[in-house]
């Protein structure tokens, strides 16, 4: 009986040991465990909160177009004759960057100047010289009008004489005329009494001298009547050819006052000529100095050595301007653009600033920096449209160390969604969604679109 007892024991021991070596191993109980713990830690992260983006890079710029990088050109052609500043240097505005000297054989002259500005004076004597001999015509053109008035006065006071004298003669010769007949009738009378014997032969030839007489006296009255229509008509005639004759004074001279004001006016613009030119040159020569234009550094000079000659309008240095206001250039796809507006909080990334970055939560992320957006360019250049983002004040500052060119890397953030809805967007290459800002802002666009209508 003990020993039946004692093969049982054994047996019962034995489909124990057996029983214990078919048991889970606490090994992989554990690994059990913690892929499950893991598996349900992810599970209940894809409800966690993920904030949507739109990430773009580029590059620092400056806001404004007089804070980014300038070429500093020459305004002439010339010869470069020194090098006032190095690369690298601070130049304030106006400091000389260098010194040109002249090539153009027009301008090579040291006297140019004074010697233009001869020229000016001598024109401008010649104009003065010219208006006193304009202004002497013009006198005596009035002195030619006064004389005409008066010659012509005295002509038709001559005339008015002629016309007195000849209407006088014809009077006297009237008178003469009656003389004469009754000169003739008496000597005929006288005749009749000496045929009959009543007169002497005397008393007949007196009566006959008489009559010739009045006869000689009439013809010279009927000549002098002729003289005096002789001279009314010479009157006349000299008073109609003082008209042409100062006509044609006066039409002389005043052709003569046109020329010279003529060549007055053709002396000024002379004059203007070689005082535009004597300005031109005077100015010229203020561009023999290259100077900065404002404030800055000597990013890099463009030509090298002395004697090399350059064109106008050629790039002779680059300065960047001092302390400008900075603002990240980032392109954005055409897709995304309706989905960014001015005002829009973008997260920053600069290159050379250790960074720790999780886009979908900003306030985790280390090394970034906030911004806004500025300006949307309203035309895109390769499917890209680019905005420019400057800091927010409201935010952390950008490093000073930060220089313009340099990359950077942008967030744009946009609406909180959870993880899983994130990940099927992403898998099915959908857009990200608006935000609430965005739907109100659609929203009133839409309507005021229809209230246009």
């Amino acid at each position: 009986m003990a020993t039946e007892l004692k093969v049982f024991d054994n047996t019962e021991k034995q489909q124990l040991d057996v029983m214990s070596e078919v048991r889970t191993p606490r090994l992989g109980r554990a690994l059990t465990y913690w892929i499950g713990a893991i598996f349900l830690i992810m599970a209940l992260s894809l409800f966690l909160p993920w904030t949507q983006n739109i990430r773009s890079q580029g590059v620092l710029t400056a806001l404004t177009p007089q804070d980014r990088p300038q070429t500093v050109e020459a305004t002439i052609a010339g010869r470069i004759e020194e090098w006032h500043v190095m690369e690298g240097a601070v130049v304030k505005k106006g400091d000389t960057i260098a010194s040109l000297s002249e090539i153009k054989e027009k301008y090579m002259d040291p006297n140019l100047l004074a010697r233009l500005e001869e020229q000016v004076e001598a024109k401008q004597g010649a104009v003065a010289a010219n208006e006193a001999k304009a202004q002497a015509m013009q006198e005596q053109i009035q002195a030619l009008r006064e004389g005409l008035a008066f010659s012509l006065q005295k002509a038709r006071n001559k005339v008015q004489q002629m016309r007195l004298k000849l209407q006088s003669d014809s009077m006297d010769l009237v008178a003469q005329r009656t003389e004469l007949a009754i000169a003739a009738s008496q000597f005929e009378r006288q005749e009749n009494l000496y045929e009959q014997g009543l007169k002497s032969l005397t008393e007949l030839e007196q009566r006959r001298l008489k009559l010739q007489e009045a006869q000689a006296k009439l013809i010279s009255l009927q000549n002098k009547v002729g003289a005096t229509r002789a001279e009314l008509q010479n009157a006349r005639t000299e008073l109609n050819s003082l008209q042409a004759e100062y006509a044609d004074k006066i039409a002389k001279a005043e052709a003569e006052l046109s020329a010279t004001r003529s060549y007055i006016y053709t002396t000024q613009a002379d004059v203007s000529k070689l005082q535009n030119e004597y300005t031109s040159t005077q100015v010229r020569s203020q561009y023999y100095q290259i100077v900065a234009p404002q404030d800055g550094y000597l990013v890099q000079t463009l030509k090298a050595g002395i004697g090399e000659t350059i064109k106008e309008g050629e790039p002779l240095a680059t300065i960047m301007p001092q302390n400008p206001d900075l603002a990240a250039e980032l392109y954005i796809d055409a897709l995304d653009l309706p989905l960014i507006q001015a005002g829009d909080e973008v997260r920053l990334e600069f290159e050379g600033w250790p960074t720790l970055v999780f886009s979908g939560w900003p306030g985790a992320s280390f090394g970034t920096f906030g911004g806004k957006v500025a300006v949307i360019d309203n035309t895109g250049t390769n499917g890209k449209y680019r905005m420019l983002v400057v800091p927010d004040p409201e935010k952390e500052p950008w490093p000073d160390a930060l220089r313009v060119g340099s990359g950077v890397y942008g967030w744009a953030m946009l609406n909180t969604v959870p993880i899983w809805y994130e990940l099927w967007r992403q898998l099915n290459n959908f857009p990200p969604d608006y935000t609430e800002e965005e739907k109100n802002a659609t929203t009133d666009t839409k309507k005021t679109a229809k209230a246009s209508y």
